[in-house]
């Protein structure tokens, strides 16, 4: 049995998402984990605000996520005509717009696994370092941060995952340009519009489902791995 060919093209969507999911999941990182502490230790006015804001992706519309990026990030938007006038910096209709676009989808799911995370750890164990001479810079990077690490992952990998699968958004801030801003699933979206093009809508669903499947897996077989490191140290 021959297995389909990819084209070039497809290839070109294929290597975009990754490199569009990749670097939406790593700049969600460090905010992400930030975030999380606040909700999950802080005490600090609007904390229900900012938790109702981080969250506000996953039941607004992505068109509607999209096109207040572009309100906002778009040459004419505030903040997009300054980091253009200032940095040279375009978002819109950019592959850097769209990973912009994935991550603030992807956003919210990584905070709240990482906050789950950081709500499960036994706050006596940050005393105990902390009556010892640490500071709380020192305590979260030496006992709070390795017990986390499979929460991290995790949100890590949800980040990445639904940054793959991200269509409504990113379609909207920066359109469905091939070689450009062409994802998987807008590509797949394409191919459902043409005539014959379900044979290549397949291959790129299949390609899809096992991108995700193969992140899933890995993400739980470094979770397990750091669980045991942690619980034999």
């Amino acid at each position: 049995m021959d297995w389909p060919t990819l084209s070039d093209e497809e290839w070109t969507a294929i290597r975009l998402s990754l490199r569009v999911s990749t670097v939406a999941m790593l700049a969600s990182l460090p905010p992400g984990i930030l975030v999380a502490l606040a909700l999950a230790r802080g005490r600090f006015w609007g904390k229900s605000l900012l938790n109702g804001l981080v969250h506000l992706p996953l039941v607004l519309p992505p068109v509607v996520t999209g096109f207040i990026l572009l309100v906002l990030f778009g040459r004419r938007g505030p903040i997009g005509a300054f980091l253009s006038d200032w940095f040279g910096i375009v978002l819109s209709f950019r592959w850097t717009g769209a990973a912009l676009a994935c991550a603030v989808m992807g956003f919210p799911l990584m905070v709240r696994s990482i906050r789950l995370s950081i709500e499960a750890v036994d706050r006596k164990l940050e005393e105990a370092a902390g009556t010892l001479g640490a500071g709380p810079v020192p305590v979260f990077a030496t006992v709070t941060l390795p017990l986390i690490l499979p929460g991290v992952l995790a949100g890590m990998i949800l980040s990445f995952a639904k940054a793959m699968g991200e269509f409504g958004a990113t379609i909207t801030f920066v359109s469905n340009i091939p070689g450009e801003t062409q994802t998987l699933s807008a590509a797949i979206y394409t191919f459902t519009q043409v005539p014959g093009g379900d044979a290549g809508a397949m291959r790129l669903t299949l390609v899809a489902i096992a991108i995700s499947m193969a992140a899933l897996v890995a993400s739980e077989m470094l979770a397990q791995r750091i669980g045991r490191k942690v619980h034999l140290e």
